[in-house]
């Protein structure tokens, strides 16, 4: 094994030194010198090799930044999307197919044919009942949720279904009820009825009459069959008021009057609002929920109805405005007793021709009935 003394290295150092100068090495020649100096041990620390590897990786480090910077990435380039003008007209399937082309679009080859996407969206016009329907009344169902349900007026059902035009309310559950496929009246003829004297009575025309097709007529001069039913296309009836027996003696002495502002008798939800049949409102809630006096006045009646309106309060308010709360479960107030705004004197229920717990509403200004939605606060 060749041996090399650290004098003959020295002196090798010495020999380079005089040799090799900074200009013909550049700025690592005084680098690589203390380097060898620190392999052989005469640097000014004594070599380990942790500080050799540190020393090398410092190197590696210093190399790979130099390298990376010497690197060029590509130049990324974009094209931008080219927006084409939209036609002035709508396009037909060969301008269509030569855009593509021009385009360069593959789809389509230059005199191929250009085929139309399915759309499998069909409008289908809805079609007009051309029946009359029987329906079964169910629990809960009021005259205005019925004919909402088909499409019609609550007029028509009234005045289709004879035992609704006195009371509304007259609904009992599978009652079967008649329903018009158009809005108008169900007559059924009488004898020595006319087409003339029917549209007359029913503020109709002759020719609606006779044009509709489920009546079967030919002509206005065809002579009408004692018992047929016709439907009168339009046709309108008179609201009838139901009328009770109240007290009309003396006000009571010490009863209170009016303040003409009325406040909601009971809490709940509207499930039929006012209407040429029903001139009312129906205040939907549970059996046993409170009612109180919409304002003052006192009681003139109290006690069961047989029209419909099951137990009956009116309070007369002394300033020509009535009240009536009907269907009760319980009444709490007499004949003739005074009562304050916001006094309970019921408690809302099913009684009467009635298909649910409710509290039906009446406000009648000199014997006319209101909607009460315009006066309740």
């Amino acid at each position: 094994m060749l041996e090399v003394s650290p004098e003959q290295v020295e002196g090798d150092v010495s020999d380079a030194n005089d040799t090799i100068t900074d200009d013909t090495w550049g700025p690592g020649h005084q680098l690589w010198l203390n380097i060898r100096r620190n392999l052989v041990g005469q640097g000014p620390d004594k070599f380990t090799p942790v500080r050799l590897a540190s020393h090398v990786a410092l190197l590696l480090v210093a190399v790979g930044l130099l390298a990376f910077t010497q690197i060029e990435l590509p130049k990324w380039e974009i094209a931008g999307q080219e927006v084409l003008p939209a036609p002035a007209a709508s396009p037909t399937p060969a301008s269509l197919r030569q855009l593509v082309v021009a385009r360069g679009g593959s789809a389509f080859q230059a005199g191929g044919p250009l085929t139309r996407s399915a759309v499998p969206f069909t409008i289908i016009p809805e079609r007009p009942r051309l029946e009359v329907l029987t329906y079964a009344v169910q629990p809960g169902d009021t005259v205005f949720g019925i004919a909402e349900k088909f499409g019609i007026k609550p007029e028509t059902i009234m005045w289709s279904n004879r035992k609704l035009e006195l009371n509304p309310d007259m609904l009992r559950v599978n009652d079967q009820l008649i329903i018009l496929p158009i809005n108008g009246v169900y007559h059924e003829v009488k004898a020595g009825d006319t087409l003339a004297k029917v549209a007359k009575k029913y503020k109709a025309q002759v020719a609606d009459i006779v044009a509709y097709e489920l009546n079967n007529l030919e002509s206005a001069e065809q002579p009408l069959q004692t018992g047929s039913f016709l439907i009168i296309p339009g046709g309108k009836k008179p609201p009838v008021v139901r009328r009770v027996s109240i007290y009309n003696g003396p006000i009571p002495k010490g009863a209170r009057k009016g303040t003409g502002s009325f406040v909601w008798p009971s809490s709940g939800r509207i499930t039929q609002a006012f209407w040429t049949g029903h001139r009312a409102i129906d205040i939907g809630s549970w059996t046993g929920n409170p009612v109180v006096a919409s304002d003052s006045g006192y009681v003139v009646y109290a006690g069961w109805n047989r029209t419909g309106y099951g137990n009956l309060i009116i309070i007369d308010h002394g300033n020509g405005f009535r009240t009536y709360y009907a269907h009760l479960s319980r009444i709490f107030v007499r004949q003739g007793e005074s009562i304050g705004q916001g006094q309970r004197i019921g408690s809302v229920g099913n009684t009467g021709n009635s298909t649910g717990p409710h509290l039906h509403f009446e406000i009648r200004q000199n014997g006319v009935l209101r909607n009460p939605i315009g006066y309740l606060r």
